[in-house]
Formats: structure tokens, sequence, C-alpha cells
């Protein structure tokens, strides 16, 4: 079990990364378009007039998914802001019992953000909900895409609270040890 998960927290930071290098690729296609009509302009002759229609659209929605696909794999590695103030000052017990009261919150918010997003991505099914730009794209597609990011953090957080509660580490603690061990 711990391989699937750990294979689907990896697949979900590589699609992650390819919304963000699509972004790129789809602003430089904007700014070549651009410039290449620019240099015609110079040159005498008329511009080509490329644009990549509805790019704010395909950047938001490619955003949202590379933001929500890579929480899972942040949590794991511990990339997430958390203030570990107390922890070198409170018994390790204590930090146990706090580390447990964090994620059952986490869980908490996780499984909220999941269930609302999902209920949002079925009634832009339901109603056909397109967006405003010139590519009509049904918004279900992308508000599926963050509903699943938010799913596999829960999943995720789910995962740490159970390896806690088992009396092992979790995986962001062990990373945050890591972390400091380089630093030391």
């Amino acid at each position: 079990m711990r391989r699937i998960l750990d294979g689907v927290y990896a697949g979900a930071l590589w699609l992650a990364c390819l919304a963000m290098v699509a972004i790129a690729l789809l602003v430089m296609a904007q700014i070549t378009g651009r410039v290449v009509d620019r240099v015609l302009v110079i040159a005498g002759a008329s511009p080509l007039g490329f644009a990549v229609p509805s790019l704010s659209d395909f950047g938001g929605f490619l955003f949202v998914a590379a933001a929500t696909l890579a929480l899972p794999g942040t949590l794991r590695a511990g990339g997430h802001v958390r203030v570990t103030l107390l922890v070198g000052v409170v018994p390790r017990g204590l930090v146990r019992v706090m580390t447990g009261a964090m994620l059952l919150a986490a869980l908490g918010l996780a499984g909220f953000a999941a269930w609302h997003t999902s209920a949002l991505a079925w009634d832009s099914f339901v109603f056909n909900s397109v967006s405003f730009g010139r590519v009509r794209v049904p918004l279900w597609i992308p508000q599926s895409v963050m509903s699943l990011g938010f799913v596999l953090l829960m999943v995720a957080v789910l995962d740490e609270l159970i390896t806690l509660l088992r009396g092992k580490e979790p995986a962001f603690e062990h990373a945050r040890r890591a972390l400091d061990a380089e630093d030391n």
C-alpha cells in the first residue's frame, strides 16, 4: 500500500510540474507571437496577429491544477509552512499529541475543501457551466482537477495520521529532521 500511495503522490507532483510547464509554453508562445509581429511591423510587413486564445483562462486553470495537485507530495516532503517553535521545548509525547491534533484539523480542512470543490464541479457539470473566454471550456474539467488535488491531500493527511497513530514518524517529520541534519 505504501508503494501505491507514494506512486499516486509522485504522479500528482508530475502532473503539477507538467501544468507549470504548460503555462510557461503557452506564455512563451504568446510572447513569441508578439515579438514576431513587432519585427514584421518594423520590417514593413503585415503582422500575423498570432495570439493564444483564452490564455488567461488556461493559465489560471493550469495554475490551480499545479497548486492543488502538488499539495499531497508537498505535505509528505515537509514543504508546507509549519510553526515548529514548540517542538524543541515541549516533551516528545506532547509533540505527538499536538501533531495528531494538527493532522486531525488538517484532515477536516482538506475534507471540507474536497467536498465543496467536488460539489462545485458536479454543479458545473449538471448546469453545463462554461468559462467566459474566447475558448469555452466546461468548468467541471478544471474544477474536477482541483477537487482531485484536495482529495489526494485528504488521503495524504489521513496517511500521515495513521502513521502517527501506529507509533511511527510521519513523513513530513522525517523530511524536516533530514533538512535540519543538512543545515547542521
